[in-house]
């Protein structure tokens, strides 16, 4: 991950603080601005993705690319244990904090040197009580990490440099019967992943080309997200979510 650095500044923590914490008013504050419904329909990506496993209960998770936690928080509402791995040594350490018990302030751009000031917290303590954090490559995850009920990469695999080398890891990731969520905007980016690893095809024919010998693929849809990163500009995507079980 070659620019992974740029996930280690303060404006982008405070924007994914903002991203997986805030509140719907805290997003879009009583300004005057006419935001459009599609925008405020993006919030929440983190629990939408979560959403789509099944909610009775197991005993262990795993968030790939998990960011500053709320993922992986929401994931603990249904597992006995959640890892969250990402990348970010500044993510985690905030993931770290909240799963704690300790508040984070962080700061929303407003505009020009106009910032206002906002505090994240753990929406749920006695399920954050269940999630461990740590700093990780996904593609060279720690042998003895073991295998789990379910998996879950949210807006990962168009920021690695290999990312069909994840796809190959995850059946040994996955135990038969479980189920895997995969998020993907499909911005395949150079200055992420090198032109020659991005699919051939549609992303959505090289996911079930890498899969199906391990994974039946139980729904593909799309869920809308939005980064702010000020008062008048934002970023909206969409993924497309694809859920899989493993074979037994």
């Amino acid at each position: 991950m070659p620019t992974a650095n740029i996930y280690e500044s303060p404006r982008l923590l405070d924007e994914y603080l903002l991203f997986h914490f805030a509140e719907e008013n805290d997003i879009f504050p009583l300004n005057g601005i006419p935001y459009p419904k599609a925008m405020r329909e993006a919030t929440g990506f983190t629990k939408r993705t979560v959403g789509h496993f099944k909610q009775s209960p197991i005993e262990r998770g795993l968030d790939l690319g998990c960011a500053v936690g709320a993922s992986t928080f929401a994931m603990a509402r249904h597992c006995a244990e959640v890892i969250g791995i990402d990348y970010s040594h500044a993510f985690i350490h905030a993931a770290a904090q909240l799963q704690q018990g300790r508040d984070i302030r962080y700061r929303r751009h407003d505009e020009g040197h106009h910032f206002t000031e906002l505090t994240a917290a753990v929406p749920d303590a006695e399920a954050g009580s269940r999630c461990t954090f740590e700093q990780g490559d996904a593609l060279n995850l720690r042998g003895d990490l073991g295998t789990f009920d379910r998996v879950h990469a949210a807006n990962l695999l168009c920021r690695l440099n290999r990312p069909v080398e994840l796809l190959k890891k995850l059946p040994s990731l996955v135990r038969p019967g479980g189920e895997l969520v995969l998020a993907t905007p499909c911005t395949w980016l150079g200055e992420f992943t090198p032109p020659e690893q991005w699919p051939v095809g549609s992303t959505a024919e090289w996911l079930e080309e890498n899969l199906q010998n391990h994974f039946s693929l139980v729904k593909s849809t799309h869920e809308p997200f939005l980064i702010r990163e000020t008062a008048r500009k934002f970023q909206w995507s969409s993924s497309l979510v694809t859920v899989w079980e493993k074979s037994s």
